[in-house]
């Protein structure tokens, strides 16, 4: 049984008038009398008449909708980025078109093409880990799309972009291990091509450096899904346990791999952080009842998507071309727990 939407003509034909009269009286039109208005707006209430979206915009040349696309909304992250977005989205009259890519380069374009299938005014955008290219994105922002870029993000387009201090976070969560006794650092992230695995590299590695501690290619391992795949995580956390010199703390750096190691962990029995340190990414607001507490490295979602909602809006209404952009960059907050204490001295 297919849904058919009530339109004009429906209520033109349940009234016995012209369709033309129908759609005046709903606009309020002088041309028509109190009388038939009355009947009009009766009617459509009746037979729960929606106005179509899509024939509006095309009539006014905006759509008044904003397409997003994120990698999924299991990750604790995104669910915040959305508040944010919804918290300013809403206010200022717009609607959401939310899209899932589940890590999926494929999906990701997939996503793009039907959003702007469906007439929106600006995209908010977290790229996927299997996008390491971005012609899908170019081509729609040179016709004028108005984009913003959020978490994940290009150096390939010029437009606003807005992410957390991913450096920063990765160099504090290093530092603290390292203070706390902790000399053989292993880390697991995401694929290498996407921006938050490169700022969060970088923090890791210097905050090694700093301490004279001879970064180790064998410690660093790379899940190319971003932790979608729990295999991926399984087989990095095995590969580092075999090591010769097995490390002692592990640096995670995304929601899922920082909550799968530590599921693992658990499975393998191994103690922490006696056996074996943790602390990573991840915006969970189970980090302080988990047994053992989770250190973490929290971004701040909610603020990231208000203020790249902020940005594709005033893009979107600005009357004139914009062609100075910013990268907003919103601070992280490293939150130690037991996780992580202090390594005991044999």
């Amino acid at each position: 049984m297919n849904f058919e939407a009530v339109t004009i003509k429906d209520i033109a034909r349940e009234l016995g008038i012209s369709a033309s009269a129908v759609s005046k009286a709903l606009k309020d039109s002088h041309e028509i009398s109190a009388k038939t208005k009355l009947l009009v707006l009766d009617c459509a209430r009746r037979l729960n008449y929606q106005p179509n979206p899509m024939a509006q915009s095309l009539k006014r040349g905006n759509s008044k909708s904003i397409g997003i696309v994120v990698a999924s909304l299991d990750n604790q992250f995104f669910p915040q980025v959305m508040n944010g977005i919804e918290s300013v989205a809403y206010s200022r009259g717009y609607n959401l078109i939310i899209t899932q890519t589940h890590e999926s380069f494929e999906l990701e374009v997939q996503n793009v093409r039907h959003l702007t299938n469906r007439a929106i005014d600006g995209l908010l955008i977290s790229v996927s880990t299997e996008t390491d290219a971005i012609d899908h994105l170019k081509s729609l922002h040179q016709k004028g799309l108005p984009i913003v870029f959020f978490d994940r993000v290009s150096d390939e387009i010029d437009t606003h972009k807005v992410i957390a201090d991913n450096f920063k976070g990765a160099y504090e969560a290093t530092q603290h291990l390292i203070q706390s006794g902790y000399k053989n650092i292993a880390h697991i992230t995401s694929s290498p091509n996407i921006s938050i695995t490169k700022e969060r590299l970088k923090g890791y590695t210097l905050a090694l450096q700093q301490n004279n501690i001879q970064p180790n290619e064998a410690y660093i391992k790379y899940c190319l899904h971003g932790g979608k795949d729990q295999q991926e995580i399984e087989n990095a956390l095995t590969e580092l346990l075999q090591q010769p010199n097995r490390p002692d703390a592990i640096f995670t750096a995304s929601d899922r791999i920082t909550t799968t190691i530590l599921l693992l962990l658990h499975k393998l029995k191994l103690a922490i952080p006696q056996d074996m340190a943790l602390i990573g990414f991840t915006n969970t607001p189970l980090a302080d009842v988990i047994n053992p507490s989770l250190s973490t490295v929290y971004q701040p979602g909610f603020e990231m998507g208000k203020k790249a909602t902020e940005m594709l809006i005033d893009l979107i209404e600005s009357k004139r071309p914009v062609t100075e952009f910013e990268t907003a960059v919103l601070p992280t907050q490293v939150f130690i727990r037991d996780s992580s204490q202090q390594k005991k001295k044999l």
